[in-house]
């Protein structure tokens, strides 16, 4: 199986951009502000997650694929930050069949569970956690949003269980095939919801050329979609430490909320 990270996306410390606008947001200390849940997939595993409602109680949700670390505090802060964007949401973890309940911290062994993962498995957890974030928040337009192994995950949901999603969203996604499935490049065609792909143009692991092939395909089967690459910019490019991609970072705010607004409205 390919690796998704070689080492880690970005270090355990790292933080999510701060959100464009008019939102002027403080920082938030290891996502102390997301409730910590355990939820029960289709198969009868327990797995933990991260919930942040949004105050001003809108219909509008997320639900977050993280990267190959699992729950672990960029993205329970993410799941504040997009609920002070006005977007409930709940971030999830991968590893509850082979590493028990998370959320997980910088001495979590990861590469041992991305092995074992199957992507069914996962998409029966990220719909537990829809249904989850539904009967919690009250949100009636959910979409998936995901990072890199999680960008996957989420262009995957897209294809398997897309009739039950308003939206997906994937950072930085791998376009073949992994976990012995066919991935979103050769499966373009049976998305059942609208796409949204944001690369690093500077991405070693997914080449410029394959983003273009995707977005043609797309084009080709008429699926609603937008792929934008961003030139220069590395691999989880999504992150404060990034200061010479903030300006990449912030539009991809920009449009990733624009598109939550048009598939969520």
């Amino acid at each position: 199986m390919a690796v998704f990270c070689r080492s880690v996306c970005f270090a355990f410390d790292a933080r999510p951009p701060a959100v464009p606008g008019d939102l002027v947001l403080a920082p938030i200390a290891g996502g102390a502000g997301a409730e910590l849940l355990e939820l029960t997939s289709a198969d009868g595993t327990r797995f933990s997650a991260a919930l942040a409602p949004s105050a001003d109680g809108g219909r509008s949700g997320v639900v977050i694929l993280p990267d190959v670390r699992g729950l672990y505090p960029f993205y329970s802060e993410l799941a504040e930050r997009f609920a002070e964007a006005g977007h409930h949401a709940i971030a999830i973890d991968y590893f509850g069949r082979t590493a028990g309940l998370g959320p997980r911290d910088a001495g979590f062994e990861y590469s041992p569970h991305v092995q074992q993962l199957k992507v069914p498995q996962v998409e029966a957890d990220a719909v537990a956690a829809l249904e989850a974030l539904r009967e919690r928040t009250g949100a009636t337009r959910v979409a998936t949003v995901g990072f890199c192994l999680g960008g996957f995950q989420s262009f995957m949901a897209g294809i398997d269980v897309g009739d039950q999603l308003d939206g997906v969203v994937g950072f930085y996604g791998l376009l073949g095939s992994r976990f012995g499935v066919a991935g979103p490049l050769e499966r373009a065609g049976d998305f059942k919801c609208p796409v949204l792909g944001l690369f690093g143009g500077a991405d070693r692991a997914i080449p410029t050329e394959q983003v273009e092939e995707f977005d043609v395909r797309l084009d080709d089967v008429g699926i609603e979609h937008e792929i934008h690459i961003y030139p220069g910019a590395p691999h989880s490019f999504f992150d404060r430490r990034f200061e010479e991609h903030a300006e990449a970072a912030e539009d991809a705010w920009r449009r990733m909320l624009g598109f939550l607004a048009r598939v969520g409205g």
